[in-house]
C-alpha cells in the first residue's frame, strides 16, 4: 500500500487559496464526487492505482501542524515513509511549474517542515507545487491564503492535471520515473524541452 498526503487547511474559506492546491490534487486523484472518511486528524480515501491499493489524504489539522495527520496515517496503515507522496504548494517554484523530490528539507514550507519533525526524517516522496513568490511589499503568509488571480486560475487548472499524471506515475513506477517524466524546464523554441537534473 502506498498513500498520497495533500496539504492544506480545512474549511471552505481556504479551499480557493495557494495554501490548498495539495488538497486540490488529492480530490482529483480521487475523483469527482468521492466521499472522505475522516478518522482523527485527517480524511481519507481508499482507492487503486495501476493496480495498487492507494490512500489519499488530506490532514483536518492546519498547515504548520500537518505533521500529527501524516504521523497518525502512517501508523494506522502500517506505512514507511517512503511509502508516502507528500503534494505541497511552494512559493520558491514558479507558477504552474512542477518539481519531484525522493527527499529534502522543508524549503520553508511549514507543513512540510511539521511532517519532518513529526517523523523524523527528511526521506520521503514529495511533489511540489510552483504558486509563484509573493509580490514585493506582500507577506508570504498573507499571499499564501490569498485565493488565486482570475488570469492565474488556467495554469493552476492545468498544474493539477499535470500533478495528477505525476502522482500516477509514482504510484505504478516509483519516484525515479516521476522525476523523468516532470521534472522539466519550460518548453524550448521549437516545442522541445530542456529536462533538469534529478538529483
Amino acid at each position: 500500500m502506498l498513500a498520497v498526503v495533500g496539504l492544506g487547511n480545512p474549511g471552505k474559506e481556504y479551499a480557493p487559496t495557494r495554501h490548498n492546491v495539495g488538497f486540490r490534487v488529492v480530490d482529483a486523484l480521487a475523483g469527482g464526487g468521492r466521499t472522505f472518511e475522516r478518522r482523527g486528524p485527517y480524511f481519507f480515501h481508499g482507492s487503486r492505482i495501476a493496480g495498487r491499493r492507494v490512500v489519499l489524504a488530506k490532514p483536518t489539522t492546519f498547515m504548520n501542524r500537518s505533521g500529527a495527520a501524516v504521523a497518525a496515517l502512517l501508523g494506522d496503515f502500517d506505512l514507511a515513509p517512503a511509502d508516502l507522496l507528500v503534494v505541497s504548494d511552494d512559493a520558491n517554484l514558479p507558477l504552474g511549474k512542477l518539481r519531484v523530490r525522493p527527499r529534502g528539507s522543508d524549503g520553508g514550507q511549514k507543513g512540510l517542515a511539521s511532517i519532518i519533525r513529526a517523523v523524523g526524517t527528511e526521506e520521503f516522496p514529495r511533489l511540489r507545487l510552483g504558486i509563484g513568490p509573493p509580490p514585493e511589499g506582500t507577506d508570504l503568509a498573507d499571499y499564501v491564503l490569498e485565493p488565486f488571480l482570475g488570469e492565474e486560475k488556467t495554469a493552476v487548472a492545468a498544474m493539477i492535471e499535470s500533478a495528477v499524471l505525476c502522482a500516477k506515475a509514482w504510484v505504478s513506477g516509483g519516484v525515479v520515473r516521476a522525476m523523468e517524466q516532470f521534472n522539466r524546464k519550460d518548453p524550448l523554441p521549437g516545442g522541445e524541452t530542456e529536462e533538469e537534473t534529478t538529483g
